[in-house]
């Protein structure tokens, strides 16, 4: 073989070899075909994103509406126009985080009319596919198929949970890594907005904890979207609490709407991180964590956060007081129609056994 050649086939082989090696790493999961940008230091450092974050043009612009009291949003109509499975729109303030949240559509069958001709099983379909369905790597933020999200605040899921890619290009939720990553990161992004198809919320984070996402783990969060009892409500709470990166001081009781945002931590061992929110309460805003009841043990060493804490507590306990007075007005008002023979069986059993026991000796006697 001449010189000429083999020189020639040298350089085809090396070429080659490189060009293949750039294509596996492009395939390494949350990846993108940018360079990741430089890791920030403080908080300061990452009030706007790293690198310049424009939404894709296929979302339409809706950044200042009023929500309809009679039913959807105007946001809501025009982006449902588009794909109707876009459920809401979720911003975090000064971060790359601003898009909509579309709901898991389930199990998908092979050659659905709508989502085309591959199957895919629950919480699988976005992770991968854009706004109009194409195949798009980082997809798009979506919800839990079995959460609910609707007009009434009340039949809402007590824990909604949102997926999403951790892009090196702060994407998608790339940019959550900054809350364990970053020093006082968290004191400037702590509210988080979602808003639904019928109004907006605002959220505070409370937490965030690296955790297992492999099937056979102890704390499978993925399934903890109805927390309807005391028992389901506080496991959950403690686990998040007991496992914290950082102690916020929030308070958390049984009864607050949560906020789960899940992605992706180390694809090794298939990890987790996510950040978990609380609803605010009446008498709470976002914008400052002053503005948020904290626990007594976090107020005793942090006085500043007393103001509002103290003064949702005087608010809760009127409100009490107040159900107990009429509580007690209804139980004195029912012992005075049956004595006078002037109750009905009906009327009697308004009242439970609990609350009949509570009437005084004094009472009964009279």
């Amino acid at each position: 073989m001449k010189k000429f050649t083999k020189i020639f086939l040298g350089f085809t082989a090396t070429a080659m070899a490189v060009g293949l090696t750039v294509f596996v790493l492009n395939l390494s999961t949350e990846n993108s075909s940018e360079n990741p940008p430089p890791m920030p230091k403080t908080a300061e450092e990452v009030t706007e994103p790293a690198e310049p974050f424009t939404e894709p043009a296929t979302y339409p612009a809706y950044e200042d509406y009023v929500p309809s009291a009679s039913g959807m949003t105007e946001k809501a109509k025009a982006l449902s126009r588009v794909n109707k499975d876009i459920v809401g729109w979720i911003k975090i303030d000064n971060t790359p985080v601003n898009y909509p949240v579309f709901v898991d559509p389930g199990a998908i069958p092979a050659n659905h009319y709508i989502y085309g001709p591959d199957a895919h099983p629950e919480n699988e379909y976005y992770l991968h596919h854009d706004i109009n369905r194409n195949y798009l790597f980082e997809g798009v933020l979506f919800m839990d198929y079995r959460d609910r999200f609707g007009s009434v605040k009340e039949e809402q899921s007590e824990n909604i949970v949102i997926y999403g890619h951790n892009m090196l290009n702060l994407s998608m939720f790339g940019s959550l890594r900054y809350y364990r990553e970053v020093s006082g990161y968290y004191e400037s992004h702590p509210f988080v907005h979602y808003e639904s198809q019928y109004g907006t919320y605002d959220y505070v984070i409370f937490g965030y904890i690296i955790t297992s996402g492999n099937w056979y783990t102890d704390f499978d969060y993925w399934n903890m979207e109805e927390l309807d009892t005391k028992e389901k409500y506080n496991a959950y709470i403690d686990r998040i609490h007991r496992d914290q990166l950082i102690d916020t001081g929030i308070d958390v009781r049984q009864g607050d709407q949560l906020l789960t945002l899940s992605t992706c931590y180390r694809d090794e061992d298939n990890s987790r991180f996510i950040v978990v929110a609380r609803r605010l309460r009446d008498g709470e805003k976002s914008g400052s964590l002053k503005n948020i009841q904290h626990t007594d043990a976090y107020v005793s060493s942090h006085p500043g956060y007393a103001g509002i804490s103290e003064s949702i507590r005087q608010k809760e306990k009127e409100e009490k007081e107040k159900e107990e007075k009429e509580r007690q007005e209804k139980l004195r008002q029912a012992e005075l129609a049956e004595e006078n023979g002037e109750v009905s069986e009906e009327a009697t059993d308004e009242f439970s056994e609990e609350d009949t026991e509570e009437v005084s000796e004094e009472n009964i006697d009279e």
